[in-house]
Parts: structure tokens; sequence; C-alpha cells
């Protein structure tokens, strides 16, 4: 038997090190090693992600409503309109809504922005008088605070020329993301089995029942948004109602549009809301608005969201506040969006490979 290669130095090599470690260490080590591969590649596709914000976040879109719509394409096709004909209906249909609703919205708010303006500015206001006769704050101090958190967030002054490349990244991105959905929508079937049909050997029935489980988990994950987010919109609006706070109606619509950006979009459509009651109907109100706030978002998140993303999405609650998180610290509320329903699919995709892989390793083998 041919003698072991000694280290540099005349001691033990690298083999004769690692096999000497505790295996708790040495399993801990290549752990270590894979959760940094991973965390640095997810790492790297979120930068790229940022990057290319406006190309990332229309993809986003356009695969959230393509699983949104698809529904209604299958419907069209089952009366047998055409491919082309179908997608075109169903991206007027959401032109239509989104009009519509767009409509709505200004005629409810154009006539009463000034108003909303007004009260928003007293609550404000009356939030400052709290602030500085209940706590050792002086008005030079909290002026300081606001002027700091404002430079923090976003500067002091707002930028014409970045304002308005902005704007211009948001229409675009609009606009690549209605011609994808007409594309996703019309040939999208064909697409995915072009995709299947370069794979072959049993790898191919895999990816298919894989891919068909994320497409469903991202179809469901849409309508349980919505169906949440009209939720969170009918409940307080009902409140408000009952409370008689004005702009009943807009405040509901802004919490159904806020209800689409997790955690922040909630929490900001409250805030407007509970502002507008404690300058149209002073503290009182107010408190009673942060209440019936507290109380629908407690109801949605432990109830409703529990019930409704769980079943659809198959997350625990835990899973999607931290993917909420880091989607936000990786791309801010686009990322929020996108975090959750790519955590969901990406799980259920691995869940789905691992399920076919065990069934197939107890089929008995000739």
């Amino acid at each position: 038997m041919a003698a072991e290669d000694p280290g540099p130095t005349g001691g033990p090599g690298p083999r004769q090190t690692w096999a000497a470690l505790p295996w708790l260490v040495r399993t801990a080590v290549l752990w270590s090693a894979c959760l940094v591969v991973i965390a640095a590649g997810l790492y790297l596709l979120g930068r790229i992600a940022v990057l290319l914000a406006p190309l990332a976040i229309a993809l986003a879109a356009t695969i959230f409503l393509t699983a949104l719509l698809d529904p209604v394409l299958l419907l069209l096709r089952r009366l047998r309109l055409p491919a082309a004909l179908a997608a075109l209906c169903t991206v007027l249909l959401l032109l239509g809504i989104l009009v519509g609703v767009g409509a709505l919205v200004w005629n409810l708010t154009a006539s009463q922005f000034d108003q909303l303006s007004q009260e928003l500015t007293q609550g404000v206001e009356r939030s400052r008088d709290f602030v500085t006769s209940t706590l050792p704050v002086t008005e030079a101090q909290l002026d300081q605070l606001i002027d700091q958190a404002r430079q923090g967030l976003g500067g002091s002054s707002p930028d014409p020329v970045a304002g308005a490349r902005t704007a211009t990244e948001v229409f675009g991105s609009a606009l690549l993301a209605l011609v994808l959905l007409f594309f996703l929508l019309k040939d999208g079937r064909s697409m995915w089995h072009w995709v299947l049909s370069r794979v072959s050997g049993p790898n191919q029935p895999v990816l298919a029942e894989a891919g068909r489980a994320g497409w469903q988990t991202l179809g469901a994950y849409s309508r349980g948004t919505m169906f949440i987010a009209a939720i969170d919109a009918l409940g307080i609006g009902l409140a408000l109602v009952v409370l008689r706070v004005p702009l009943a109606l807009p405040l509901a619509l802004i919490t159904f549009l806020g209800g689409f950006v997790p955690i922040i979009g909630a929490t900001v459509a409250g805030a407007v809301a509970v502002l507008v009651a404690l300058a149209a109907n002073g503290p009182t109100t107010a408190l009673l608005t942060l209440a019936a706030v507290i109380a629908v978002q407690q109801i949605e998140g432990n109830l409703l969201e529990p019930l409704v993303m769980k079943r659809q999405v198959r997350l625990h609650p835990a899973v999607i506040l931290v993917a909420v998180t880091a989607g936000t610290l990786i791309a801010g509320i686009a990322g929020a969006f996108v975090s959750v329903p790519i955590t969901a699919v990406l799980w259920r995709v691995i869940d789905t490979v691992q399920q076919r892989r065990a069934a197939s390793a107890l089929l008995p083998t000739d």
C-alpha cells in the first residue's frame, strides 16, 4: 500500500485533516458553504434586477397579469375565438377596467382633491400640536427631525430631470408590459411546449409537472391578493362610513390599491385615513378610525391571509414576512410586490420535483 502524501511540513495533508474533523463540523461547513453560494447567487440576481429595474418590473407585471387573466383567455378560447383575437380581447378588457377605475377615481377625487389636501394638512398640523404638547419636543426640533427624514428618504428638493426620467421609464415599462402581455396570452402555451420539447428523457414529465404547479400557484396568488385587497377596502370603507369620516369612498379605493403592496401599502392607506379623520372630526374619531384599521388588518393578517394565502400560496406567514422584508431591502416597493409570488413559485417547483423523484424512487425496477 502506498504511503499517504504528507503535508508540506511533513505533517498530515488536507485530506487527513478533513477526515480527522468531527462529522458535525464537516456537516456544518458543507451546509454553510451551500448557503453562502445560494445567498450570493440570490444577491447577484437581485442586484441585476435593480440595475434593469424598468425591464424587471415590466416582466414581473406581465407574468402577474398573465396568470391573473389566464381564466378569461381560456373562457374566450372555449368560445372558439382564435388565439390572437382572444388575447386582444383580454388585453382590451384589462385596459377597459383600468380606464374605468381610473375615471371613477378621478370623478370621485378630482372635485374633492382640494378638500383632501386641506384635510391632510389639518391632520398633520393637529398631529404636530399633539406631539409638541404631550412630548418634550419643540416645534423646531420636530421640524428638524422631519427634514432629516425627508432628506434620508429622497433628498430635500425634487429633481425635475429625475422626475421626467422616472415618468418616461414608467410609461415605457407600462407599454412594454402590455405588448408582452398580448404575446404571452397568445403564444404562452406554445412557448412552454417548445421549452418542454427541448428537454428529453425522464426530466421532461418532471419539468412539465413542476411548471404547471408553479403556474397554478402564481394564478392563485394573484386572485388571493385581489380578494384580500377588496376585503381590506370594504372593511375600512364601512368603518369610515359608520364614523362619518368624509371622503370614505376615495379612501377605500386608496386602501384597495395599497393592498397590492404588502405591508407598506396597507400601512400608508391606514395612515391617510387616520389623518383625514383627525382633521375632519377630531382625535376621538381618529382613534376610532385607527382602531378600525388595526382591527381590519389583524383580521386580514391572522385570519384571511393565512387561510387564503396558505391554501393557495402554501407559505407560512413567517416566510411571507421574511420574503417581503428581503424584497423591500433589495428593490424597494417593487421588490416587496414580487418577492412573495417568486418565493411561492420556487417553493412549489422545488416541492413538486422532490415529490416526483420520491415517487419514482419507490417504483419497482426490473
